[in-house]
């Protein structure tokens, strides 16, 4: 047991509680966040093709879970048998068969309503067909599919002994293992990798007069299965050539070489290479793929006793399906959510008078994310505006903030970037993005490389009656244009004189970390955020003790941090009243007698994904709210740079604590977090149906509409 844990504060009477009796593990919390997503794949109130997309997202999220988690608990075992510590060691073994046990629980599953979902999809006049299922009237169109427009991208890879397979494949793609039966000679191996990143993987056929009623979908991968024999034609002899398909999943850790001649760039670039070449820690295939065909694959992948070797259906690259073609009726799936406009910002001819006049608050995507790009855009060309100030960390494909960015220098302004570029699976692209706006003229920071920058930040500094006012952001999300589409978040835009000082120092903290920064408002990862937090929770312990009303309400992806769970613990005995919302990864054990009696925990796994992080403290009526870039983990304590910000103005305290308070009624997509994590679903009981992202749409879209009364009033 971790002995800096176990010196902090605990009651005696509770000391017989073992480290997992108190803590469930965290990747089998992840584990059971991902069951949650495939709960949604099952869930038939869902639209049937969205049903689909949450199968890739499921799918996506366990290459995740293979390329950090198992990785990491992997690398473990092996660093603790190397130094001899056969009881750590055995301790991560376990949690790895653990883990390992889950994942073919979810793998079952996960077939199970695969197959399902295909057979409902043709309930609905859409068929997902194989290469066995296509018919002579198809053959001829495929053909010259296949070889007009697949054959091109075909390259495959003749293994040999002089042949690094390993090093060959990517982490990302789906391929075929190929066994070229010869004549009385030895079978020779082959891979052809899918290339679905050259074209879509869903190939939807032409249909025929008398098979009208049906629309019929086939993915890349069987095309390629029917003319396989037509790659190899001419080069290679053989009698026959069998196929099976199988991914590869790489450990995604790197380190950054201490080369101090290389600059920061030039390191991310070679730890970029590193992964690439990194050791597989999953290889996933066909449960057709006969014996031999295995054994041969194995070998040459060099496959280790601790890596994962899954037999699994024949699809085995699911992730996908998030972009499955809806090629049948409208109700199929979603309805699009028109994002709502802020009455505040479009009473004003700009959004600097606008943010003059009040705090603004917008929550993504309910409201639209173009209120941030017009604040960039606007800074970009006001005359008055003297200097940008913003820190990225995952960056759209087509930024329109970026391109703002740039159009600022171009008007003689004052840019400066914080890039972060180790944003995990980001890195190659931010790397791109940070030449692209140095070459532009923009100021481009890398940061603290002792601390990743994850805080949400912005600052417009506008010289105003020769005196410099800043506005600043804050937000819970990234400064994304794609994911504020499906990504719950918060924004504040504000003009107080004390938030956006120390917005400013943050920047300087950045630049100049060995410089002194003291924050009075801001909590700032690693400096003050996890004790202004004990602090805050301390706070509510004491109210309780002297019999004061005491509650906390938080909402975030993680909670893993034993020292805030152990404060939690603590708070829970006191008698304070603690909620909480986590959608990740949830190391507290609610409702264990005597330990966490008064915690109660849900998540929402629904259409968007549920990102924004909000603490809610009491403090005996006169309320601490607080959003933020963290999440409750050690690393976003003390290994990053983040920021928690305070909402000052009572009003959108107010709508805050409603926002959160509608996902505590949700009777319909919220699960109850139990001390074992066994994903149950909030009984309804007596009270009425609730979808809290309905609800939510709806409660901003009465605020708004109030709002737009109250400005036609002022007129």
């Amino acid at each position: 047991m971790n002995s800096t844990i176990e010196q902090r504060l605990f009651p005696k009477e509770l000391s017989w509680l073992s480290f997992n009796e108190r803590f469930f593990p965290k990747e089998l919390s992840w584990l059971s966040f991902n069951e949650r997503v495939l709960q949604e794949a099952a869930d038939e109130n869902n639209p049937i093709i969205e049903r689909f997309r949450f199968l890739g997202i499921y799918s996506s999220n366990m290459d995740e879970f293979y390329r950090v988690r198992v990785a990491d608990v992997r690398r473990k075992i092996i660093i603790k048998m190397n130094n001899n510590e056969q009881e750590e060691a055995a301790k991560k073994q376990l949690l790895m068969t653990q883990m390992q046990q889950k994942i073919l629980i979810l793998t079952d599953k996960f077939d199970i309503i695969y197959k399902k979902l295909v057979s409902q999809l043709a309930q609905n006049n859409i068929q997902l067909i194989n290469h066995h299922q296509v018919n002579e009237g198809q053959i001829h169109w495929l053909k010259s599919f296949f070889q007009n427009k697949v054959l091109r991208h075909i390259t495959p890879i003749l293994i040999d002994k002089k042949v690094n397979l390993v090093s060959r494949l990517h982490d990302s793609a789906t391929y075929y293992y190929l066994a070229i039966h010869r004549d009385d000679k030895p079978t020779k191996y082959a891979t052809i990798e899918i290339p679905t990143d050259k074209m879509s993987r869903f190939i939807i056929l032409p249909t025929l007069s008398k098979e009208r009623k049906y629309k019929k979908i086939i993915l890349l991968e069987d095309i390629i299965q029917l003319f396989i024999e037509d790659i190899f034609l001419g080069f290679v002899k053989f009698n026959a050539i069998e196929a099976y398909s199988f991914k590869m999943t790489r450990d995604s850790e790197y380190s950054i070489n201490d080369d101090m001649a290389e600059s920061y760039v030039e390191k991310m670039s070679d730890s970029m290479k590193q992964r690439l070449i990194a050791e597989p820690v999953r290889v996933i295939y066909d449960g057709d793929m006969p014996e031999g065909m295995v054994k041969s694959l194995k070998r040459h992948l060099k496959h280790s006793s601790f890596d994962n070797l899954v037999a699994a259906g024949k699809v085995r690259n699911v992730k996908d399906f998030i972009k499955f073609p809806n090629i049948g009726r409208s109700n199929l799936e979603n309805k699009p959510v028109e994002a709502l406009t802020n009455q505040q910002f479009s009473a004003y001819n700009t959004v600097f008078e606008a943010i003059q006049q009040q705090d603004i608050l917008l929550y993504y995507p309910y409201h639209r994310f173009l209120h941030f790009t017009e604040f960039v855009r606007q800074a970009a060309f006001d005359p008055h505006v003297k200097h940008i100030r913003i820190t990225l960390y995952r960056i759209a494909k087509d930024s329109r903030i970026v391109s703002s960015l740039i159009d600022a220098v171009d008007n003689g302004k004052m840019v400066t970037v914080v890039m972060e570029l180790r944003a995990r699976f980001d890195e190659e692209a931010n790397i791109a993005w940070a030449k692209t706006m140095t070459d532009a003229g923009i100021r481009v920071v890398f940061g603290n490389p002792s601390f990743k920058i994850h805080t949400k930040i912005c600052v417009v500094s506008r010289d105003e009656r020769a005196k410099m006012v800043n506005y600043a952001h804050i937000g819970t999300g990234n400064f994304n244009e794609s994911t504020a589409k499906i990504y719950t978040d918060f924004s504040l835009f504000t003009q107080d004189l004390n938030i956006t000082k120390e917005v400013l120092s943050i920047f300087d903290l950045i630049q100049l970390p060995y410089r002194q920064q003291n924050f009075e408002h801001l909590l700032v990862s690693p400096l003050n955020s996890k004790s202004s937090i004990l602090m805050m929770i301390d706070n509510e312990i004491a109210n309780a003790q002297a019999g004061k009303p005491a509650n906390i309400i938080f909402k975030v992806n993680n909670l893993v941090d034993y020292i805030i769970i152990d404060k939690l613990y603590q708070a829970s005995q006191a008698g304070v009243t603690i909620r909480g919302i986590v959608r990740g990864m949830c190391s507290l054990r609610p409702k264990i007698k005597g330990l966490s009696d008064n915690i109660s925990i849900i998540s929402v796994v629904d259409r968007f994904l549920e990102h924004s992080r909000v603490m809610c403290f009491h403090n005996n009526g006169d309320k601490k709210v607080y959003i933020s870039s963290a999440d409750l983990m050690k690393r976003n304590m003390e290994d990053r740079i983040e920021v928690s910000c305070p909402i000052y103005d009572q009003k959108l305290i107010e709508t805050i604590t409603n926002l959160l308070e509608i996902h505590f009624k949700d009777t319909l997509k919220a699960r109850i977090i139990d001390k074992d994590q066994v994903n149950s679903y909030v009984k309804r009981g007596n009270r009425k149906n609730l979808r809290s992202q309905n609800e939510t749409y709806l409660y901003l879209k009465h605020l708004e509409k109030a709002n737009h009364e109250q400005n036609k009033n002022c007129l």
